[in-house]
This record gives C-alpha cells, structure tokens and sequence, in this order.
C-alpha cells in the first residue's frame, strides 16, 4: 500500500512564498518514474500544475505557474516538493500530490495511480 501525504500548505498574502511537501511511503519514491501536482480550485475542475521525471532532470509546468512554482524531489527522502513563489489569489486552491509509473502524458490525471489528500493553499489579495 502506498501512501502519499502533503504539508506545507496555509494562508499567506499576495507574492508570499509557500514550499509544499509530499512524503511517500509503503514504497520507495524513486521506483515512480513521474511525480506531479496538480489543484482543484472551489467549482472548478482539477488542473495539472508541475510534473517532474524519476532523476528530476525533467520538468513540466502548466502556463499559469511557469517561471513561479518550482518542482523538485529527493528520492532519498522519498519526497516531492513545489516551491510557490509570488503567489496570486487565483492560486488558491487544494493541491494534490501524486505518482505514476512511467513520465508521460504528464496532464493527465488518469495517469497517475496514487494521490495524496491534499493540503489547502489560501491567497489573499
């Protein structure tokens, strides 16, 4: 059974910054070749956020969090982590972690086999 559970998440003001975490365990993260996070605003569908490969050395950010949200992982800690930067009420959001098997069709949430509960990200103006 694998297990995958969020931190980090809060109530911070416009442009504040926000690391969450995502801790794996019943099985070794590193074996997943695709990490990912994704968001459900209130009424609104989920939505792809980052995507990162098994070595980290592959990345991929959705549009409205490219060049402010960075995704990155330790695999000897079995962890993935998405620093939040400069961040906007329209961030506001539950944010989900998440593994898959192989790194492809990184959007794609039927893709991914385990989910995490999900951490509450509040922004105020």
């Amino acid at each position: 059974q694998v297990q995958l559970v969020e931190s980090g998440g809060g109530l911070v003001q416009a442009g504040d910054s926000l690391r969450l975490s995502c801790a794996a365990s019943g099985r070794t993260f590193r074996t997943y070749g695709m990490g990912g996070w994704f968001r459900r605003a209130t009424g609104k569908e989920r939505e792809f956020v980052a995507a990162i490969s098994r070595s980290g050395a592959v990345t991929h950010y959705a549009d409205s969090v490219k060049g402010r949200f960075t995704i990155s992982r330790d695999n000897a800690k079995n962890s993935v982590y998405l620093q939040m930067n400069s961040l906007k009420p329209e961030d506001t959001a539950v944010y989900y972690c998440a593994a898959a098997t192989y790194y492809r069709d990184y959007e794609d949430s039927t893709k991914y086999k385990y989910w995490g509960q999900g951490t509450q990200v509040t922004v105020s103006s």
